[in-house]
């Protein structure tokens, strides 16, 4: 008879609030230079200081928290640099995702892109940028998972919760009226299984969104 297995509550506490942390900092519920305390992150999750302390750890190690020399955590302020370095990383990556996901890519598929991208709309007219943002994320997301492809599905992941907290402040600056139309190229190129317009759609978007980070 094999011993039931338990589950250790601090690794549950620590799993929970780095999740919860993830998923805010990626959407851009934070914005840049946003400071986080063990103190602060104990009282919102209600854990203690060890699952609140190796959570920040291990988002930063993921960069999406940067550590200073005196130990304060908080979001990172990324540099010109640093954003197209990101913004590099996302077009490799995210092209060749795309590319691996037409051969697998079915009308249900299609229309489920399409109604997310009909929810861009709605954000865009409400002026919600942590909502556009989680919404244009879950657009390339669901895109994505038909690459089948997790290791590189996770680095898209990995880039986009450092651009996070930069997206959601340039997006909140920017009072965009209408959706670029690359999203629009990328269901068109899907539809007509076209590879290379696919491939060119995606590098549109990632390239429009590094103009608008810099601008």
């Amino acid at each position: 008879m094999q011993p039931q297995s338990r589950t250790d509550p601090a690794a549950s506490a620590h799993d929970r609030v780095y999740r919860g942390l993830r998923t805010r900092i990626m959407h851009g519920d934070m914005l840049p230079g946003q400071a986080l305390t063990l103190r602060g992150i104990g009282k919102e999750f209600g854990v203690s200081m060890t699952p609140a302390r190796e959570a920040l750890r291990r988002l930063v190690a993921e960069g999406a928290l940067s550590m200073s020399s005196s130990g304060r955590v908080a979001t990172p302020e990324l540099s010109a640099e640093r954003i197209e370095e990101l913004a590099a990383l996302r077009t490799l990556i995210e092209v060749e995702l795309a590319s691996r996901a037409l051969p697998r890519a079915h009308m249900a598929l299609i229309e489920r892109l399409q109604s997310i991208n009909n929810a861009l709309t709605d954000m865009i007219q409400t002026q919600d940028p942590v909502g556009y943002i989680r919404t244009n994320l879950e657009f390339h997301r669901t895109l994505y998972l038909r690459a089948q492809a997790p290791a590189m599905l996770a680095m898209a992941e990995t880039v986009w919760l450092q651009f996070g907290p930069t997206m959601r402040q340039h997006y909140g600056r920017l009072k965009r009226k209408a959706l670029p139309p690359y999203h629009r190229m990328i269901i068109a190129a899907l539809k007509a299984g076209d590879e290379p317009g696919l491939r060119l759609a995606v590098r549109s978007d990632v390239t429009q969104g590094l103009k608008m980070l810099l601008a």
